[in-house]
């Protein structure tokens, strides 16, 4: 996960070129590119964990939950760093917000992933592909509004 870090810190060092054409439209767009990257990258790490967990544990809401976790603990680092650039230097003010941020989008996503799986019968792994796109823009409203607004 580290490496995955120091990739997208790398990645966002080589977009603020400002003498680009590029690099005037990211400095523009900075944020919404920052995060929309780093939701691409937390929906990967959601996924991949979560189809990995899938190989081993048949319950798949308990996958849903631990792969959540893995993914908050990398998208509350990225989100810091790249995206809002916080620079509040007590995780103990922002952490407990983005956690709580995230549990309400996990609720929705359980409550989907139950309604999509059990109810209509979707299959598990493409349910899982629809209600990413909905936590990522839940996700970015919520860290925007209540985590990581200007204090």
């Amino acid at each position: 996960m580290l490496l995955i870090i120091e990739l997208v810190g790398s990645l966002f060092k080589e977009l603020d070129e400002p003498k680009t054409f590029i690099g005037r439209i990211y400095n523009q767009y900075k944020e919404i590119i920052n995060y929309l990257i780093v939701g691409v990258l937390t929906t990967i790490v959601s996924l991949v964990s979560y189809y990995t967990l899938r190989l081993f544990i048949s319950q798949y809401l308990i996958c849903t939950v631990i792969s959540w976790i893995i993914a908050v603990m990398f998208a509350y680092v990225t989100n810091k760093i790249f995206v809002f650039e916080s620079k509040e230097k007590s995780i103990l003010i922002e952490l407990p917000e983005f956690v709580g941020a995230r549990i309400a989008t996990l609720l929705f996503e359980v409550a989907f992933m139950f309604i999509t799986v059990d109810v209509i019968h979707i299959n598990d792994r493409i349910a899982k592909l629809i209600v990413q796109v909905f936590i990522t823009i839940f996700n970015y409203l919520l860290s925007k509004i209540f985590v990581f607004r200007k204090r």
